[in-house]
């Protein structure tokens, strides 16, 4: 099975880089090797989505603000691998 590949876009002239930083740690931190790697985009537009693959999981715009990690993790776990159990995240 192919590890998927995580894109975090956000906006540069919003200052959004830490928080895209974040998001990365975070799902790094709870998915490691499970993936092949979180790539952290600049772009413009008030831009900030993240995408498994070329399928988008968050946009900022169309979802109403920024995610908790929760729900970040829990939309990503259901992308690519629905069975798994995320501990104190699931309750």
């Amino acid at each position: 099975m192919t590890r998927p590949r995580i894109t975090i876009r956000y906006c540069t002239g919003c200052n959004w880089l830490l928080r895209a930083g974040w998001m990365a740690q975070e799902l790094l931190q709870t998915f490691g090797e499970d993936l092949a790697e979180v790539a952290i985009i600049p772009g413009t537009g008030g831009i900030f989505q993240i995408a498994v693959d070329d399928r988008l999981i968050w946009d900022r715009k169309t979802d109403g603000g920024f995610p908790g990690p929760k729900e970040i993790k829990q939309r990503l776990r259901d992308a690519i691998d629905p069975e798994r159990d995320l501990g104190h995240l699931d309750r």
